[in-house]
């Protein structure tokens, strides 16, 4: 029998309850949070991804000279070049942001305003896509450097709630289905975009409207579902170091956030080989269909379908590495996948032009390792994370993630303007997984958590 209190009231009954009613909590705001993934990839999706690299290059073609470029600040630029060079800058700009903001969101402990400044910001952004037409090459930059920058400034604060809404233990399948939300709203939209594209001459829409339509709903989804999160995520009371100095810049708060991280040098080695492998992988991303319209010579509609095959395969993909993890550990499921991409892009390098059905193999490929790959590096690194830091250093991570990624799409940028083959500028990117390999593979995973003051779960 168990004890009793001197009210009567049983101590185990109380704490069972207690945990009961903690656990149903965390459930609810686990399940606000995904719902954060399904509003902002469908900007992933379809503007980065699918419609904004071949329109803006199209855009940017009609505005250039007779020898191929166009001159923005008065910088000669061949056209091709454009998007990629446009999503180098956005992450520069995102860089100022991201620590500022991941301090301020540790110190005050306010993350909720902040994400919902910065989702605002890139909703509006993408909504303003609509405008982009004619040779209004520089508009279509300028909204890509707000949207792509927000964006990433907003995953520093939704990405520091998983260690605050889950337990070790519940990381990568919570970080695996949030991949998976995120994917599934990707599939959906890229459903209903393909509807319009293909049927625009029925709904009396040219190509270029429909672009337009697709590019702009993508940022009223990102809004509209932004609310979920909003209302189920909480804000939690910090513990204020009265050491803590004000609000510095971004660049100052980079540098003082690292000097930090230099406690914890394995989270520092995790962070390197993140930094060089999904700069790979989002240069992937962002540059795919630009490979397949200027290169492959395909059509809108195949791209399209591509794209929503890698988001419905992704979907189980992200599920099933999580299962593998859960099995293996992340680290060595993660391994697995750089390996995968990096015989994709051997693949794709020497992929037939005008052959859709082999470019949907490699699309198959890609949607396979893609969900997963993002879901547990993210999982993995919340391990690693010293506690009450948990927005200081996802805007370290953010950087690595979407931060630093300008390195990629500048090679891939200044592979083509040299060689002015695709090709080459696709299978460049193979160092990327080649390099980013080796470092992960020397992190000794385990002491990384104990050192950062965590808890090591059965298996990483």
């Amino acid at each position: 029998m168990s004890a009793q209190t001197a009210d009567g009231a049983d101590p185990a009954a109380e704490g069972g309850r207690a945990a009961a009613a903690e656990a149903a909590g965390r459930k609810r705001e686990q399940q606000g949070w995904y719902f954060y993934d399904f509003a902002v990839s469908v900007y992933s999706a379809s503007v980065l991804t699918l419609f904004l690299g071949p329109y803006l290059t199209s855009v940017a073609k009609a505005a250039a000279d007779a020898e191929g470029f166009v001159h923005p600040l008065g910088i000669p630029v061949r056209a091709g070049s454009f998007f990629a060079y446009s999503v180098s800058a956005s992450v520069v700009l995102a860089v100022l942001v991201m620590p500022l903001v991941g301090a301020l969101a540790d110190r005050t402990g306010r993350k909720k305003p902040l994400l919902a400044a910065a989702a605002y910001t890139g909703a509006v952004a993408t909504a303003g896509m609509f405008f982009l037409e004619g040779e209004r090459y520089l508009l279509g930059g300028l909204l890509l450097v707000v949207a792509n920058a927000s964006l990433s400034v907003s995953m520093v604060v939704y990405n520091a709630y998983l260690p605050q809404i889950s337990t070790p233990d519940e990381r990568d399948a919570v970080s695996s289905r949030g991949w998976a939300f995120g994917y599934t709203a990707g599939s959906l939209m890229l459903v209903a975009n393909l509807g319009l594209y293909l049927g625009h001459d029925s709904f009396g829409l040219s190509e270029g409207m429909a672009i337009r339509i697709c590019l702009a709903s993508a940022g009223v989804w990102w809004g509209a579902f932004a609310l979920v999160p909003l209302r189920r995520l909480r804000d939690r009371a910090v513990v204020r170091d009265p050491g803590a100095g004000p609000a510095v810049s971004g660049w100052k708060q980079l540098v003082a956030t690292f000097k930090d991280m230099r406690k914890y040098p394995l989270t520092l080695s995790f962070l390197l080989a993140y930094l060089v492998y999904n700069d790979g992988v989002q240069t992937v991303i962002s540059q795919a269909s630009v490979y397949g319209a200027e290169e492959l010579g395909l059509e809108q509609s195949t791209l399209i379908a591509a794209v929503l095959l890698v988001q419905v395969l992704a979907v189980a993909g992200a599920l099933g590495m999580g299962r593998l993890a859960g099995r293996f550990g992340a680290k060595r499921t993660i391994l697995g996948s750089l390996a995968a991409w990096a015989l994709t892009l051997f693949a794709g390098y020497f992929l037939p032009a005008g052959t859709p059905g082999w470019f949907f193999a490699l699309a198959a490929m890609i949607g396979l390792v893609l969900g997963g790959s993002q879901a547990l590096s993210r999982s993995l690194f919340s391990q690693l994370v010293p506690a009450g830091k948990e927005a200081e250093y996802f805007s370290a991570y953010e950087m690595s993630d979407r931060g630093l990624s300008w390195i990629g799409p500048l090679v891939f940028g200044l592979t083509y303007q040299v060689t002015g083959s695709y090709r080459d500028a696709i299978i460049s990117l193979v160092v990327f997984f080649a390099l980013g390999f080796v470092l992960l593979a020397r992190v000794p995973m385990r002491r990384a958590v104990e050192a950062a003051g965590n808890p090591v779960p059965d298996r990483i």
